[in-house]
Formats: C-alpha cells, sequence, structure tokens
C-alpha cells in the first residue's frame, strides 16, 4: 500500500444544496466541470479525460449532502468525497472536498481541485 496524504479542501459556493447535488452526483453534472464525459451504470462511473477512461465506484452517496467515489484500480483505502456543508447562522454553501495524493503529487493534486472547483463554480454562475 503506498502512503498517500489525506487532505481537505473548501470551497464557498453561491448555489443551492440542491442544485450543487446535481452537479457532484450525476453523470451529466459531473461531465460540466469535472470530466470531458461521465458514464455510469449503477454504482460504477466512468470518467473520461482526454480519451482516457478511469473507472470509480460511488460508495455512498445522501441526497443534497455527499458523494463518495473510490478509484477501481486503488489498492488502498483511499476515496474522494465531495460533501455540502451549509453554514447553519449564514446559509453560506460550501463544498467540501476529501481526496488522496501521494506526497509528491499534493501540490498538483490541490491545484487540480482549485482548477476544476473553478469551473464548477463558473457552470453554476457563482463567483
Amino acid at each position: 500500500m503506498s502512503d498517500k496524504i489525506k487532505f481537505e479542501m473548501e470551497f464557498v459556493i453561491q448555489a443551492s444544496p440542491q442544485l450543487l447535488y446535481q452537479y457532484i452526483s450525476t453523470p451529466s453534472g459531473l461531465s460540466e466541470w469535472y470530466a470531458d464525459n461521465v458514464n455510469s451504470r449503477s454504482e460504477k462511473f466512468t470518467f473520461i479525460w482526454d480519451g482516457a477512461e478511469e473507472n470509480a465506484k460511488m460508495l455512498k452517496r445522501k441526497s443534497d449532502e455527499f458523494v463518495k467515489f473510490a478509484w477501481e484500480e486503488n489498492e488502498d483505502d483511499s476515496f474522494f468525497e465531495m460533501r455540502i456543508i451549509v453554514d447553519e447562522i449564514t446559509k453560506d454553501v460550501s463544498l467540501f472536498i476529501t481526496d488522496f495524493a501521494e506526497e509528491d503529487e499534493l501540490d498538483e493534486a490541490k491545484m487540480l481541485w482549485e482548477n476544476q472547483v473553478s469551473d464548477l463554480k463558473q457552470v453554476l454562475g457563482s463567483k
């Protein structure tokens, strides 16, 4: 097992939890910002970037709250999770990302999420 490092990132997103959930949990939503194309058959999702396919299994989900995936080729317990958090006082909506990366790929992984969430905000019309 490789020693991947767990990291977490939080992004404030100006969208309703219900709308945001559609973009993080459905093939059509994910293909708008996360990958070039996404297909699914029950809990198996195929993500396509530049013609290369990566398969992931949706481990868990809770409507309007979170989705949790694991890449099929992983030989460890790593996963990536996108969780929607609503601040009780301000009602601000945040997308909380949990992911794992090799130590020497940590900065790159964080930058990739920043770029992808920036695309998501653009699709949603969020600042």
